[in-house]
């Protein structure tokens, strides 16, 4: 779906309207909260979309081929600056447009994606902002909330790089708190279900990491857990809402609020590649009681007492 059009227009006696082109791999809430924060920040800076700003957005709708497609369309379209949410997004603008400034946004690891070469001063024409998860606090919260877990099972799209850095970070981190982690892949959002029931008797809860084709079905392994009573825990808030045990994640909302200020300095004149990629810095801690019960799991006082929203 598209909203506005995408060159940046002016007539004569008129300032130019500056141009923004978004794109997002998938809709699920935590994309579509930056997507709303960075509406709010940008609106704020006075680049009121479809008044003072043409603005065009389009979703990838979880296909990496559409995605390939939505960005070959903003290079002719040739905005100001695109936004893309969701590192195959980003990947995907890379690629098709690259004498085009991009902003970033959820991109796991930026150097892994090779968008950038150095965080602090990306060079070229791209720059954004970071949402690398702290998988080691993941943990820590998952064994103070359950205990007795030792195999954590992790379900994921291995063709995501943003999750291959982040389950890799998670056995490491797991190593050194000696757990297992049990892997389970996906190709799509079909596969998600299965994957999960797959993780039955082999795991002894189940970790959803920030990765796009499994947070798009969610629903599908919070049955599995119901049903199964097995722990399903999520690496962001907008998951727990959904039926995820507890997270300790950003608020996306706030991480789209970011991205857009580094979007106002580009369209302000700054060059995004002297912009340092950006990281969010604060944690809230999210729990859902009413999930936590139907799965068997009692959630101690003392976490309880530290968390930002209970669901009940």
């Amino acid at each position: 779906m598209t909203y506005g059009c995408g060159q940046s227009t002016s007539t004569p006696g008129q300032a130019k309207v500056p141009a923004i082109a978004v794109t997002q791999i998938v809709e699920h809430p935590s994309l579509n909260a930056v997507r709303d924060g960075l509406k709010a920040e940008l609106t704020q800076a006075g680049y009121q979309p479809d008044q003072t700003l043409k603005w065009q957005w389009e979703s990838a709708q979880g296909n990496p081929s559409l995605a390939a497609q939505i960005a070959k369309k903003f290079a002719g379209d040739n905005p100001d600056v695109v936004v893309a949410i969701s590192t195959p997004s980003a990947q995907a603008v890379a690629a098709a447009a690259p004498k085009l400034p991009m902003v970033f946004s959820t991109v796991t690891d930026p150097l892994g994606a090779k968008l950038v070469s150095n965080l602090q001063k990306p060079g070229g024409l791209i720059t954004g902002v970071s949402d690398l998860t702290p998988v080691d606090k993941h943990l820590q919260l998952i064994t103070q909330i359950t205990p007795k877990v030792k195999r954590i099972g992790v379900l994921y799209n291995a063709g995501e790089s943003n999750s291959v850095s982040l389950v890799k970070l998670l056995k490491a981190a797991a190593a050194n708190q000696k757990l297992e982690v049990v892997e389970a892949t996906v190709a799509n959002t079909s596969e998600v279900a299965n994957a999960a029931k797959s993780l039955i008797g082999r795991t002894d809860a189940i970790y959803i990491p920030t990765d796009n084709t499994a947070v798009s079905a969610l629903e599908s392994v919070i049955q599995v857990g119901v049903q199964n009573k097995l722990p399903v825990y999520a690496g962001d808030n907008d998951s727990v809402e959904r039926g995820a045990i507890a997270s300790l994640g950003f608020d996306y909302y706030d991480v789209g609020r970011q991205t857009g200020k580094l979007v106002v300095r580009v369209l302000r004149g700054e060059k995004p590649g002297e912009i340092a990629v950006e990281t969010p810095t604060k944690l809230n801690l999210t729990i859902n009681a009413k999930s936590a019960q139907q799965m068997g799991v009692t959630v101690p006082e003392k976490v309880l007492s530290q968390a930002v929203k209970v669901i009940k």
